[in-house]
Parts: C-alpha cells; sequence; structure tokens
C-alpha cells in the first residue's frame, strides 16, 4: 500500500524506519549528499594538478615529482576504504561520513601551511585517507535506499559524480591558480568539506537499517548528536579484507576490471597528463589548461543521461516481455560504451599527434569528451550489474571495484609519459584502445554469453 505495487526488489519492512520506506525527495537528497562526497574524493585529488608548476617552485622539485602529489592520492583513495568499510558497516554510515569530512577539512588547512615537499605529500594522502569512504561504501548507500528497477539511475548519480572530480577539479581551480595562489586550492576544499559536515550533521540519517531487534532498538535511540555502535557482532582486522573473498565470483572481477581499464585510459591518462602535454604542445596558462577538461564534463554527463536510465528501462522492457529479470541483460548497454570509448582515445591520440606545435586544435578534445562518453556509460553499467547479482555485498562491491580501479589509476602515470614520449600519441591510444578490447571487452562479451541463458538467481525476482 505505501509503494502502489508488490513488484518490489527487495521486499521492504513494515517499519518507516527502513530507509527503502522513506519519501522520495528524502532518499534523493541522501544519495546526492554521498555523490557530491564521492565527488570531492576525485575532485580533491585531481584538484592539485593546475597547481604543478607552482609546487615545483616552492618546494624544489620537478614537475614530474610534483604530479606524485596526486598520484599518492590516487592509491589512498583506492587502499583506506578496506578499512573504512567494517567501520560503516559497525557504527552506521553517518558517523563515518562525519568523520571524514571534518577529517579532510583538518587536513586541507594542513596542506596551507606545509613548507616542504614531503610535509604536503603526508598532508594530501591523510587527506585521501579521511575522504575516501564514499568511494567504497556508496554503492552500499544507494543499495539501501532504492529499489531494483531505480537502482542503475541512482548508481549514476554516485558513478557520475565520481567521474565529474576528475575533471572538474583541474577545470576550477586552474582559475584559482591563475588569479591567486596554489594556497587558496587547500583553504577552498577546507571550506567545502566543513560545508559537508554541517550537512552531515543537521540534514544526514543513517541508511544501514539492519532487521535484528537489538539493531532496532540502537537505531530507534539515535538522535542527531549521540551515536551507538549498530551492529555488535564481533570486530575483527581481518574484516577490512572481506572483500577480497568476493572477487572469486567472476560476475564481479571481470566488470571490476573492465571498468578499471577503461577508466584508466579514458579519463585518468587523458587529465592527468594534460598540463604536460597541453602545456608544452599548445604553450597554455593554468586558466586555459584548466579550461580543456570542459569536454570531459560534458561528455561525463552526456553518457549518464544515456546510462543510468536506459539501462533500466532496457531491463523492465526485457522483463516485461519475457517474464523474467537478469542482470546479465544489462551488459546489451555496455557495448555503446566500449565503442565510444575506443573511437574516443583514437581521435584524441590521432588529432593531438597530428597538430601544429604552438597552434591550439580543438579536435583532440572532441576525442577526449567521446572517450567520457563511453566511460561513463560502461562505469554506470559495470557496477551496477555487479551490485545486481550480489546485492547483500554491495559495499564489499563498492570498496574492491574502487581498489582495482584506483590502483590501476596509479600506476598509470608512472609509463604515461614513457609510452608517450617514445610511441607518440597516435600509437599510444592505439595500444590503449587494444588493451580495452582485449582484457575489458572481450571478457564481458564472454561473461554474457555465458550467463545470458541462466535463470534468475539470488536477488533477481520473478516479474509476474
Amino acid at each position: 500500500m505505501r509503494h502502489g505495487t508488490l513488484e518490489l526488489d527487495p521486499l521492504p519492512s513494515s517499519s518507516p524506519r527502513d530507509p527503502l520506506n522513506w519519501p522520495i525527495w528524502k532518499k534523493d537528497v541522501h544519495v546526492l549528499m554521498v555523490a557530491f562526497h564521492a565527488m570531492m574524493t576525485t575532485f580533491t585529488a585531481a584538484g592539485i594538478i593546475p597547481g604543478f608548476h607552482s609546487f615545483a617552485v616552492k618546494y624544489g622539485t620537478s614537475i614530474e615529482q610534483a604530479s606524485y602529489l596526486t598520484s599518492a592520492q590516487i592509491l589512498a583513495l583506492g587502499i583506506f576504504p578496506l578499512f573504512w568499510n567494517p567501520i560503516s558497516k559497525h557504527f552506521g554510515r553517518r558517523p563515518t561520513f562525519l568523520i571524514s569530512t571534518f577529517g579532510s577539512c583538518v587536513c586541507n588547512i594542513g596542506g596551507v601551511f606545509c613548507t616542504s615537499y614531503g610535509a604536503q605529500m603526508t598532508s594530501r594522502i591523510l587527506t585521501a585517507v579521511f575522504l575516501c569512504p564514499p568511494l567504497g561504501i556508496g554503492s552500499g548507500v544507494v543499495t539501501e535506499l532504492f529499489f531494483k528497477h531505480e537502482r542503475a539511475q541512482k548508481m549514476g548519480w554516485w558513478t557520475l559524480m565520481t567521474t565529474l572530480g576528475t575533471p572538474l577539479g583541474p577545470f576550477l581551480m586552474g582559475f584559482v591558480v591563475q588569479h591567486r595562489n596554489v594556497d587558496w586550492i587547500f583553504w577552498i576544499l577546507a571550506i567545502i568539506n566543513f560545508c559537508q559536515f554541517l550537512g552531515y550533521l543537521l540534514i544526514d540519517a543513517e541508511t544501514l537499517y539492519l532487521p535484528s531487534e537489538v539493531a532496532k532498538q540502537v537505531q530507534k535511540s539515535q538522535g542527531r548528536f549521540n551515536f551507538s555502535r549498530i551492529d555488535k557482532t564481533p570486530f575483527s582486522f581481518s574484516d577490512c579484507f572481506a572483500p577480497f573473498y568476493i572477487c572469486m565470483h567472476l560476475k564481479i572481477l571481470i566488470p571490476a576490471c573492465a571498468y578499471a581499464l577503461v577508466f584508466c585510459y579514458a579519463n585518468i591518462a587523458i587529465i592527468v597528463e594534460m598540463p604536460i602535454i597541453f602545456g608544452e604542445k599548445f604553450g597554455l596558462d593554468a586558466q586555459s589548461i584548466g579550461l580543456q577538461y570542459i569536454a570531459l564534463i560534458i561528455g561525463s554527463v552526456l553518457g549518464e543521461q544515456l546510462s543510468g536510465p536506459l539501462s533500466d528501462a532496457f531491463l523492465n522492457r526485457y522483463s516485461r516481455r519475457t517474464g523474467h529479470s537478469h542482470p546479465i541483460h544489462r551488459l546489451w548497454i555496455s557495448y555503446v560504451g566500449f565503442l565510444t570509448v575506443i573511437v574516443g582515445i583514437l581521435v584524441w591520440g590521432i588529432q593531438l599527434q597530428n597538430a601544429k606545435q604552438g597552434v591550439w586544435n580543438v579536435t583532440p578534445l572532441i576525442g577526449a569528451a567521446i572517450a567520457s562518453f563511453g566511460n561513463q556509460i560502461v562505469t554506470t553499467t559495470m557496477i551496477t550489474f555487479a551490485v545486481d547479482n550480489y546485492r547483500q555485498k554491495s559495499a564489499d562491491i563498492g570498496v574492491i571495484v574502487n581498489l582495482i580501479r584506483q590502483v590501476w589509476g596509479f600506476i598509470g602515470p608512472f609509463y604515461f609519459p614513457l609510452i608517450f614520449g617514445n610511441l607518440g600519441f597516435a600509437a599510444s591510444a592505439g595500444i590503449f584502445c587494444s588493451i580495452i578490447f582485449a582484457l575489458g571487452c572481450l571478457p564481458v562479451i564472454g561473461l554474457h554469453i555465458q550467463g545470458r541463458d541462466q535463470k534468475p538467481a539470488g536477488d533477481v525476482v520473478t516479474v509476474v
């Protein structure tokens, strides 16, 4: 009666405290807060990219060494959600996000006063450690709030904001570096983090809902300013490594690896190398380099308009036609993403190779936009597919997907300059596309063929 239908997956409890029974506006507010939080993780790591030259001068290092300030954050953002995941399972999502935003605020303020490269590196790593929780448990929050038939669209909000953080950070901070100085980057980040902290404190509610009677009593007694442990099961350090067990499932490992490859070459490779490539080839300053990221922002936003709603609509229509629903059918949408990613990277590399020295050319950015379009489709489709197969492990899935993506993305900047310098942009783009097709797309096709005739299982329900 509350939802107007029996076709609900999962079936909610009768309690109004169950997040599945919240009003839709309340659900949307909460998922947008978590999505913005996820965006700030990648925004913070990439936001210092326009300041690489300033950091090199300030700390007496090379621009390449200054770029490691971002690389170190990429790695930290991948590893430390492993530790936040069990904490949030026992104490709740809201206390975890409060600690996350307040701690990152303090660390960003510390970045203003760093006088050495080592101190700034420590500050950046600690910021990433505190800020990273939504990268891992964001998928869990979406699953706790929404039903299966609306999950892809809402998951897309979270994935889109995560993707947008990487180009949006250098785009906006390019103006800051050009007209102020690099210290203002950290002040702005700290102010945003503090506003997030206030938002979680005053608006946010706990989305982790456990059916046990003890957990219900704890959740009922919680208020704005008092917190209690929700899950009373024993806490073990081994819980941090529980997400690795789900890697045994190919329906999680293959989508995670495919997504990591696409994100690395269609997002990180273009974004991290933008200041060096466009700065040297076209002689652009920090502000002008920041403007180049508009192409990736546009591509990502357009890609999400297709991936989330189209994935849900396709799955619902297929379900009505066949009488059953299976997550494997979401993979049809991913092929559009793989195709556009490959086309976009090739256009970016070839046109950048052919561009004249000192003469700005927009065509590489068109390729970057196409690649970002496809990257967002692959992102939303792969993560939603994995979560649909193992809904009860949605937070663990988010952690492991994030780990594989960030570790592969961390390795990239160490060999990107070498491959671009030795082979050129066109040949490098060809290699990237070959890797994506052979190690990303083909395994997904194999998974699709192997699973298309399987009957629904697990959380998947028959449609009446």
